[in-house]
């Protein structure tokens, strides 16, 4: 099953939004959740990532603490708590599944996911 990211939209500088991925088809193989976003013009870039069981986490230095990844393993969905936004992370959002272990060499690269989904726009004004 496609993911698909929701809960984007335009906010103000300063401002929050929360995104949610769920993942209906979740396996057993499915060891972790990944999101990037892409600006225009620019490639995809890491933002978090959360492994379902433990619920270890991992951020770009752009995310790490102003952004919050989290799951709920009964709903299998993962969340972006996004708050004092900037311009600069106006981008399209995607959720994408990790099914092998994520360690230091691989958590932030795009070629280490997999099923992704359709992305949400997230639009910060200045």
């Amino acid at each position: 099953v496609q993911l698909q990211a929701s809960g984007g939209g335009l906010v103000q500088a300063g401002g929050s939004l929360r995104l949610s991925c769920p993942a209906p088809g979740r396996t057993f193989s499915s060891y972790a959740m990944g999101w990037f976003r892409r600006a225009p013009g620019k490639e995809r870039e890491f933002v978090a990532a959360i492994t379902w069981s433990s619920g270890s986490t991992y951020y770009s230095d752009s995310s790490k603490g102003r952004f919050t990844i989290s799951r709920d393993n009964t709903k299998n969905t993962v969340y972006l708590q996004m708050n004092s936004l900037k311009p600069e992370d106006t981008a399209v959002y995607y959720c994408a599944e990790r099914t092998g272990k994520l360690h230091s060499a691989n958590y932030y690269l795009p070629l280490a996911y997999a099923n992704w989904g359709q992305g949400t726009q997230v639009t910060v004004s200045s």
